[in-house]
């Protein structure tokens, strides 16, 4: 997606999105962060928007979140005054291409839901392998093309309208395979339906 079109749809989605493909994603979004947790360490968080998933990180974690819509951020500022979430230790504006970590700063690197929204996917996927440590992992939930079947075509139907509804219908799962210090260890479906899955990747090192 353009970037003037990603900035136009966080601005629309911010004020409803936790009520809508927010709650859907919910129950992946609890899965995927207690994969972090018991992990430990420090994680970040990219593409973080409204915090939905704040809240589940346990206390075992140190979390940095960064996003690039500031509307999306205020509400996850919110999220952590109201609920006084102190594992999360920072919340930044950045531009997930061009992450402003120091190289194998994290032991985690997680990103739900975003792959499929923003531009150069394979370059956000570079940066959060530099920005996790050697033998850290990188791990990533999101909904990926259907090969076949009825959902499929209408993935394919939807395609053109992704500047439009904020996400790539058709956003095929070996954009995120081909990062060489990266091996996937484990791949799972998530609900609804099995739409989502998640990726863990572990770092080379």
């Amino acid at each position: 997606m353009e970037l003037r079109a990603v900035e136009k749809s966080y601005a629309r989605w911010a004020p409803v999105y936790d009520n809508t493909f927010g709650a859907v994603t919910q129950r992946g979004r609890r899965r995927t962060v207690s994969y972090v947790n018991a992990k430990g360490g420090n994680a970040l968080e990219v593409g973080v928007g409204t915090g939905l998933a704040l809240p589940f990180y346990g206390r075992e974690v140190e979390v940095t979140g960064v996003d690039y819509s500031e509307e999306m951020l205020d509400k996850a500022r919110e999220k952590v005054r109201v609920h006084g979430l102190t594992q999360v230790k920072a919340l930044q504006q950045m531009d997930a291409r061009d992450l402003a970590f120091p190289p194998e700063s994290f032991d985690t690197v997680v990103a739900m839901h975003i792959m499929s929204v923003v531009p150069e996917p394979e370059k956000v996927l570079a940066e959060m392998a530099r920005v996790c440590k050697p033998g850290g992992n990188v791990v990533i939930t999101n909904h990926f093309a259907r090969e076949s079947g009825v959902l499929a075509g209408l993935e394919r139907l939807m395609a053109p309208l992704s500047n439009l509804i904020g996400w790539h219908s058709d956003f095929p799962l070996a954009t995120v395979m081909g990062e060489p210090s990266l091996t996937l260890v484990e791949r799972r479906a998530f609900p609804p339906l099995r739409m989502m899955t998640f990726l863990a990747f572990r770092k080379a090192g």
